[in-house]
């Protein structure tokens, strides 16, 4: 909203007003803002949590500091939606797909989160709302999200088609398409020619491939969105571990949208041009001021935990921010954080099934799933307790930490993937 008034004021000469022009500027404006709401405003907002008793209910698992959260103020992904939505709608262009889309995607796992959190707060039903309501939810969302960037004429790209070197200077010169296109390419990593086309999987098809590619490409996203959302939601198991990975994650991915989304930049990658992406800097910069303010209370100790309503916004942010970006098949380098949570449940679940059906007694990999509680649980029986000392659970707020620095070797990782080609 006011960048459209400060848009106007550009037009009547008024000084500074032609900042706001600058995503850049609008960016670093957000991220304050957003910072300053998650910390003053989200002081109320545990209190208030406080005083109404919506405390997590705990069950003794035999973690290490476990029952010490119990009563905890839950529900808090609350200040970080607030934190997102209130800068990017005073900040951003509200006319700009990408920005759309990603308001869509925080206020629909916002209130699918809260509902699971307001069934096990208020009706103490510790199950939450059923996991097939929450599938519809995101399957929902993930149907919105491909079908809106396959039928908005805005959400286009310019492709990379190749370049020239000068041989006196060895400067490289990267050619793009005459004309914006609607497309099924996504970047993969680690390939000379880094541009994939979901499409090419059914030329046998004819004239009909590109129809089947968009198939094709709704499908992978109501996928992703799933695994990333549920991916987060496993992760906000310790104080503070899901809002720092994901700040991280985020970080990275506001930097790949801002150079897909400027031609200069994109042509020095070599990667293919996202006209107005580079808008969606201003949301990654709401997230991280967000993320980082709520983590002035959500560090160990915590003072408020995220619960669903956040957990599982957060993760859909991060799965659509890609999607939108064209950079979805980054994310298991970039989440591998998540992937690995999920993952380690995955194989928790079906080695114990497995086990119990062939010797009579179920097995575990882990001690306990997911994987941020097996460092956290002192050693037993299962085939990964010789990892650490059987005896000696690691500290929680050192596991944190741990995981925030695999968290960032993977986002650093999944920058330079763009030049490891």
């Amino acid at each position: 909203m006011l960048y459209y008034l400060f848009n106007y004021l550009d037009t009547l000469d008024f000084p500074g007003a032609g900042m706001f022009q600058y995503i850049s500027f609008r960016a670093g404006l957000v991220f304050i803002f957003s910072l300053l709401i998650a910390t003053l405003f989200g002081r109320r907002v545990i209190d208030f949590l406080q005083k109404k008793q919506i405390g997590e209910v705990v069950r003794d698992l035999g973690l290490e500091g476990q029952m010490s959260k119990k009563g905890t103020p839950t529900m808090g992904g609350v200040i970080i939606i607030l934190a997102i939505l209130v800068p990017v709608l005073l900040l951003a262009r509200l006319d700009n797909i990408y920005i759309i889309l990603m308001l869509i995607t925080t206020v629909w796992l916002g209130l699918i989160g809260f509902l699971d959190d307001y069934i096990k707060v208020f009706r103490k039903n510790k199950d939450g709302l059923k996991g097939k309501f929450k599938i519809i939810g995101q399957v929902g969302l993930g149907c919105i999200v491909g079908l809106t960037l396959y039928l908005s004429p805005d959400a286009v790209i310019r492709e990379n088609v190749g370049k020239t070197t000068n041989q006196n200077t060895q400067i490289e010169t990267v050619h793009y398409a005459q004309q914006d296109v609607k497309s099924t390419k996504t970047t993969i990593p680690f390939f000379k020619n880094n541009n994939l086309d979901y499409a090419d999987a059914f030329n046998w098809l004819g004239e009909h491939k590109q129809t089947a590619g968009w198939i094709l490409f709704v499908l992978i996203t109501i996928f992703i969105v799933t695994a990333v959302s549920n991916g987060a939601n496993l992760t906000d198991g310790l104080d503070g571990l899901a809002t720092g990975t994901s700040a991280v994650q985020v970080v990275a991915l506001g930097i790949l949208a801002y150079v897909s989304g400027n031609v200069n930049y994109s042509g020095f990658l070599n990667i293919m041009y996202i006209p107005g992406a580079g808008e969606l800097l201003v949301f990654a910069a709401a997230f991280i001021g967000a993320t980082i303010g709520f983590l002035w209370y959500n560090s160990f100790p915590a003072q408020v935990f995220m619960g669903d309503t956040g957990s599982l916004t957060i993760g859909g942010i991060i799965a659509v921010f890609a999607i939108a970006i064209h950079k979805e098949l980054l994310i298991p380098i970039l989440c591998g954080v998540f992937l690995i949570e999920n993952l380690s449940v995955i194989m928790q679940t079906t080695y114990f099934k497995y086990s119990k059906k062939r010797y009579g007694e179920g097995k575990r990999v882990f001690k306990m799933s997911p994987l941020h509680h097996h460092f956290q649980k002192p050693g037993d029986g299962s085939i990964a307790a010789r990892i650490q000392h059987p005896k000696i659970p690691v500290p929680e707020s050192k596991i944190v930490v741990r995981f925030w620095i695999v968290g960032i070797i993977l986002a650093a990782l999944t920058i330079i993937t763009l030049k490891m080609r």
